[in-house]
């Protein structure tokens, strides 16, 4: 059954695929560049795209606000969108799986409380009944603050949410990655909310068919090993038996390396290690008494 779902997708375009605009579209593009699964359109401000896939049939482009809610109406079969955004819409979602990635990093975003720097404030129970809350996030607020028994006076903000403090508002519901812009604004954070990374998300009934399971599944193994990939490269050097086990010393890895004795008595070793730090290891190995040092990018690893 499996053989026969994978051979229609050879010539069969089966997925409606969303990806988010904003804050999120730069780094999602570049993600699916990386998975051979690359995004054109006519403009940068189009929200019709194509992806040259026989598992794509159709791609658009649009808010991640928007998209959990439309994946459940069925008007896609697969959406990219952050968490917070399936928790403040409360779309009956299936959920593919997290990419670990946000606008800037690749850390979560957190969805916070904060107040103003100066308040005495230090948690949500400090907060008074009636406490003005503004957000991006209405709904996400109310059920936060309702299961902490406070009666909060929560509005829907349009943006700009932290320069409403102390003035319109007393303490604002949002979303940082680094920290830096609510600290700039004068605020600190007293509670998280929820913490979200980037999450693909699949219509139900779609997820329930075999053809677009098996679609989806392809389409996760190729964003999942290009991410896998990030800020990783493939070393090689042959050594001296006298000095394999040095070698084997210096090198880290998180699973044992590969070692294959050559013809001459010889090792030849491979290994994945970080990029971050090759500066280093490089002249190390060399000390250690590894030669024919081989560095090569790596774009998919899949496990």
């Amino acid at each position: 059954m499996g053989e026969v779902v994978r051979a229609s997708l050879a010539s069969v375009h089966v997925l409606k695929l969303v990806l988010p605009k904003g804050s999120l579209e730069k780094a999602t593009f570049e993600l699916f560049d990386a998975a051979d699964l690359n995004v054109s359109r006519n403009s940068s401000v189009d929200y019709k795209a194509i992806i040259e896939d026989p598992r794509v049939d159709e791609v658009r482009i649009l808010r991640p606000q928007e998209i959990p809610t439309y994946v459940a109406e069925g008007l896609f079969d697969i959406g990219i969108t952050g968490r917070d955004w399936v928790e403040e819409t409360g779309a009956q979602v299936e959920s593919l799986g997290e990419l670990k990635y946000s606008k800037a990093t690749s850390k979560p975003v957190r969805v916070v409380v904060a107040v103003a720097g100066d308040s005495e404030v230090t948690s949500v129970a400090d907060l008074p009944d009636g406490v003005r809350v503004t957000s991006e996030y209405p709904e996400l607020t109310r059920r936060f603050f309702a299961d902490r028994g406070v009666d909060a006076d929560v509005r829907l903000s349009y943006g700009a949410s932290e320069a409403k403090i102390p003035d319109i508002a007393d303490c604002v519901v949002d979303i940082t990655e680094t920290g830096r812009a609510l600290r700039a604004a004068g605020l600190k954070v007293i509670d998280t909310i929820l913490t979200s990374y980037t999450e693909v998300v699949a219509n139900p009934a779609a997820f329930a068919d075999p053809e677009k399971r098996a679609a989806m599944d392809d389409i996760m193994t190729l964003l999942n090993g290009a991410l896998d990939a990030r800020g990783k490269v493939l070393l090689k050097v042959n050594v001296s038996a006298a000095d394999r086990d040095a070698v084997l010393d210096v090198l880290p890895s998180a699973k044992s390396p590969t070692v294959n004795q050559l013809a001459n008595g010889d090792y030849a070793i491979e290994t994945v290690v970080e990029k971050r730090g090759i500066n280093l290891l490089i002249p190390d190995l060399r000390a250690a008494g590894a030669s024919d040092l081989l560095e090569i990018p790596i774009t998919k690893i899949v496990k």
